[in-house]
């Protein structure tokens, strides 16, 4: 072979493109984690007909709309095992599937009893969806390229509910509450085969060719996580007697706050308090997600240049949490408010403010000790779920009490204000924790 011919015959190999598979499986966890929010959102929604048509109290409704973060924030650690035992393409698919199917039996719930069951059920069956996000993320994208797709799949949390509330809000208005939950429970199926389908791990994918692969393990892709560290209850009470890990898990809490009220009575205010039918409380409804949706990008944004410009992950962290729960705590005013576009302005800013408190998983990534990161994030994450439990509760029994929504946006408002100190003085300088014999 002459020269010529050698270079020609070497040029496809040094010409290939790499293949775009990765966003695929973007794509994916994105539709999932939309899918994720909406089956949680959906009893909200329905809340303003259905405690009509099964008579429930408040403190009872309140009860049910906390009833998927008991057994979610229960079935973390099982749901850990299983992925680390079955893998992501399993567990992933089957959670959907079957969280999908507790949400189509709500439609046929004809009890607060029953009800309970299905929210339950839910509950246990999404526990694995974020873990696998994460996993999906660390197999196909190089580190350059995961905080961009961390932020794409986050957004489907609030992106999704801003353009799919108000169809959601239409139907229950039109065909009734059950057939929300059979419609939103029967698109979980469908997406379960697309998943089955589409998703494969880089390794075993026939979608990506060899110089895709090359770019994701050349940045830190393509690994098998590894094993869980071994850990002991020391090595627990280590971090919860930690000041920077209680600072940021409280101050978690106290964001997370915000989103779960958004997630459960906020439609149940507008129909109930502002007098909104649910056809046009879904078209304002989507407004205060499409500002979350830009205060999360823009949270995002503003971190990484006060590094830039300051050199400190303390500031460049710490701003934004803080200047979000100062955003949210003006929750209340809502209360006050008797003008429906004034009412839907402070729900847009407030829920800005908490959109840029996504930044929180950020800092908790800082913070996480290297031995101990799956039990820093699984105890974070257990904060930021207590929420779910406390505030739709708490926000019933003030509701059945007082017959106004007054003292529950109240509550929520503090609670941002407690946040904004868990940051100021109890989170300190933003630096990796340090856990000496954690593992004892």
């Amino acid at each position: 072979m002459n020269q010529s011919e050698h270079t020609l015959a070497r040029t496809p190999a040094l010409t290939v493109r790499p293949t775009r598979a990765r966003f695929l499986a973007l794509a994916l966890v994105t539709a999932g984690t939309t899918i994720n929010y909406l089956d949680r959102a959906v009893l909200g929604i329905a809340a303003p007909l259905l405690k009509t048509r099964l008579h429930l109290s408040p403190s009872e409704l309140g009860f049910l709309l906390s009833a998927f973060s008991y057994s979610y924030v229960a079935s973390q650690i099982p749901g850990g095992i299983l992925l680390d035992r079955l893998g992501t393409r399993i567990v992933y698919g089957f959670a959907v599937g079957i969280w999908s199917i507790f949400t189509f039996l709500q439609g046929a719930a004809w009890s607060f009893v029953t009800l309970l069951g299905c929210l339950l059920g839910l509950g246990a069956a999404e526990a694995p969806c974020f873990p696998s996000n994460s996993r999906v993320l660390g197999a196909w994208f190089p580190q350059g390229e995961r905080a961009r797709a961390n932020g794409v799949f986050s957004l489907g949390q609030y992106f999704g509910l801003a353009f799919l509330s108000p169809p959601l809000y239409w139907v229950a208005d039109t065909w009734g509450w059950r057939a929300l939950f059979f419609l939103t429970g029967a698109a979980g199926l469908i997406f379960t085969a697309f998943w089955f389908v589409f998703y494969r791990d880089p390794q075993h994918s026939r979608s990506v060719n060899s110089a895709e692969l090359d770019h994701i393990k050349s940045g830190g892709g393509l690994v098998r996580p590894p094993p869980p560290p071994r850990w002991s209850w020391r090595s627990m009470r280590l971090l919860l007697g930690n000041r920077a890990f209680l600072g940021a898990g409280l101050g978690q809490f106290a964001s997370n706050s915000t989103l779960v009220f958004f997630l459960t009575w906020y439609p149940t205010y507008l129909a109930s308090a502002q007098h909104l039918k649910l056809a046009t409380a879904g078209i304002l409804a989507a407004l205060p997600y499409i500002a979350a949706s830009v205060g999360l990008m823009f949270g995002g944004w503003w971190s990484d240049w006060l590094i830039r410009r300051t050199g400190s992950a303390t500031i460049g962290r710490k701003t934004p949490l803080v200047t979000g729960l100062a955003m949210a705590s003006t929750l209340l005013l809502a209360g006050f408010m008797h003008d429906i576009t004034a009412v839907i302005g402070i729900f847009s800013f407030v829920f800005f403010g908490q959109g840029m408190c996504n930044l929180g998983w950020t800092l908790i990534t800082d913070l996480a000790p290297p031995d101990l990161r799956g039990l820093t994030t699984g105890m974070f994450n257990l904060f930021a779920n207590l929420a779910g439990i406390l505030i739709p509760a708490v926000i019933g029994v003030i509701l059945g009490s007082t017959r106004s929504f007054v003292g529950g946006l109240a509550f929520v408002s503090v609670i941002a204000l407690l946040g904004m100190l868990c940051y100021l003085v109890l989170l300190g300088p933003v630096r990796q924790i340090e856990l000496p014999g954690a593992q004892a």
